[in-house]
């Protein structure tokens, strides 16, 4: 997309923002750049746990999280380390620029794929009332106008809930699940915000690859609400991909990924509210 095409796919995501008619999705930078755990030291430290070392396998996280559940008999010990180490610092969280940002923004529902509560704690500390939905009962309880920080992946106050070994992604790759199901629902007539993504995760992937196949087989593509993702580096074949299933990529060029996406919510929420 050339300058002046991204001008305008911004300005339509300013729009939509200000009318509250878009969606965030938010990944794991969000929580990295409050000092939480990497997925590299998550892998490090189950490979501690399993006696093993990276020449014997390299092996994703998920993968990995499989193999724990398969000798150990469970995720419970890794789930209890994840709690403990994933735990946010309210100091940290109330300093963060970031969070301001998003809690300013007003977004009426956030997806996150983090186990983690920082957004949660955002809202807190800012003192914004909101519901937190992990599963089907929670979708109960949402009362109208409530902002909704949508656990995706999981919560870690419920194991059930958790998606965290390869067999956990395999079965919400049926997209069945009533998550699934409120997903659809939400994000076929709004606009989407992907942050703190690299984009490689395939059940995020695939949600995409679906959203547009279903927007391509209604005949009316070209009503479909713009989404966007927002990456500090370019990469001509991630994003020709991820254009071509209607999601626009932004990027400022700031090589420092929590720098980069500090300035560019920063700058939406100017413009949003109309700051110069």
């Amino acid at each position: 997309m050339d300058e002046a095409g991204a001008s305008i796919a911004y300005q339509a995501l300013v729009e939509a923002v200000r009318e509250r008619r878009s969606i965030l999705f938010a990944g794991a930078g969000l929580s990295m750049a409050v000092g939480l755990p990497s997925w590299a030291q998550l892998i490090d430290h189950m490979r501690a746990e399993l006696g093993l070392d990276a020449a014997e396998s390299d092996a994703s996280y998920q993968a990995l999280a499989e193999y724990y559940r398969l000798q150990k008999g469970s995720i419970g010990a890794l789930r209890s380390w994840m709690d403990r180490t994933w735990c946010v610092s309210e100091p940290k969280v109330a300093r963060s620029r970031l969070h301001a940002r998003i809690v300013e923004l007003d977004f009426p529902i956030l997806y996150t794929t983090n186990y983690d509560n920082n957004l949660e704690a955002a809202y807190r500390y800012h003192g914004r009332d909101f519901i937190k939905i992990v599963n089907a009962r929670d979708l109960s309880r949402a009362g109208e106008g409530q902002p909704q920080i949508v656990k995706f992946h999981g919560d870690f106050e419920d194991d059930r809930s958790l998606v965290l070994a390869e067999t956990d992604y395999l079965d919400r790759l049926q997209f069945d699940s009533p998550l699934d199901l409120k997903f659809r629902a939400d994000t076929l007539g709004r606009t989407l915000l992907f942050i703190g993504y690299s984009m490689s995760d395939m059940n995020i992937r695939v949600l995409l690859h679906r959203l547009w196949r279903t927007w391509g087989q209604s005949g009316r593509a070209q009503d479909r609400p713009p989404s966007f993702v927002f990456l500090s580096k370019r990469d001509p074949v991630r994003d020709a991909v991820l254009e071509q299933w209607g999601i626009t990529v932004l990027s400022n060029g700031e090589e420092d990924p929590e720098k980069s996406l500090t300035a560019f919510l920063e700058r939406l929420a100017a413009d949003v509210k109309g700051r110069p």
